[in-house]
């Protein structure tokens, strides 16, 4: 009991509708589905794994990649019309998803240099699941207006975790970016920041910011979204190492997957 009211005091005390319960639990089946999809080599057709699949059907990675960041960025951006009110924690959320995502398309036009394509199949699935998600903060959100406060207040360490794996998130694709000057194409092993420790520290500043939305709203779906999101980019920083390993002999064999030293 005790356990129980510890668990619940993290969270809105939401009366879910059945609808509601089967959006949060097909949300994490759906996400912790794909790295159990990741990690047997069925991957998502983007950036590494472009070539891994057997769909003819693709588009340039730079457009791939605008596809699916905008639409969970016009989720957000709509938010503040849809739901124009709900105090400060609503005004953190919705501002916090807006920012990540315009920032995900700056990076897409202004930072990242593309060689690739993008399977036009993996688009439409990771666009739906970014949207899903966007829209779905603001929707369960907004379903907790009148509810009292969890007893357990994370919305200011939400906003701090997310502001931290903003910038790491950038950091990292910034010294990603640099890895292909003179419109060299090819791949090379990452150097810098976190990168002498673990292969995808974007991935992990990428958790980190969803983590720091769950702690904004405090909310089941939200939780279950950063659960589902740490799931997936684990299994796929497990499938880059093991890309990493198979193209360069000089791989460094103490540099993890996602977590310096553990993983």
């Amino acid at each position: 009991m005790m356990i129980t009211e510890m668990v619940e005091g993290f969270a809105y005390k939401e009366a879910l509708s059945i609808y509601e319960k089967l959006i949060c639990g097909a949300t994490c089946f759906y996400l912790v589905g794909l790295a159990f999809l990741e990690v047997s080599g069925k991957h998502l057709q983007y950036s590494k794994f472009s070539n891994s699949g057997a769909s003819k059907s693709r588009i340039p990675s730079k457009i791939g990649m605008l596809f699916i960041y905008t639409p969970a960025l016009f989720a957000g951006v709509a938010s503040f019309w849809v739901f124009p009110g709900g105090g400060i924690r609503f005004l953190m959320l919705k501002s916090a998803v807006t920012i990540h995502f315009l920032k995900r398309d700056l990076e897409v036009l202004f930072l990242h240099k593309f060689s690739g394509f993008f399977g036009v199949e993996s688009a439409v699935i990771i666009a739906a699941t970014y949207f899903t998600a966007a829209a779905g903060f603001v929707y369960f959100h907004h379903q907790t207006e009148g509810l009292p406060e969890p007893s357990v207040d994370l919305k200011y360490f939400g906003v701090l975790l997310s502001l931290i794996g903003l910038s790491g998130n950038f950091y990292h694709h910034y010294l990603l970016s640099k890895l292909r000057k003179n419109n060299n194409k090819g791949y090379d092993i990452p150097r810098g920041g976190l990168f002498n420790l673990v292969i995808c520290p974007h991935y992990l500043f990428e958790i980190t910011t969803f983590v720091g939305f769950s702690f904004i709203s405090q909310t089941i779906f939200t939780y279950v979204c950063a659960v589902g999101v740490a799931f997936y980019l684990s299994a796929r920083s497990y499938a880059t190492r093991k890309w990493y390993i198979s193209k360069f002999e000089n791989f460094p064999t103490n540099v993890k997957a996602l977590i310096p030293y553990v993983f």
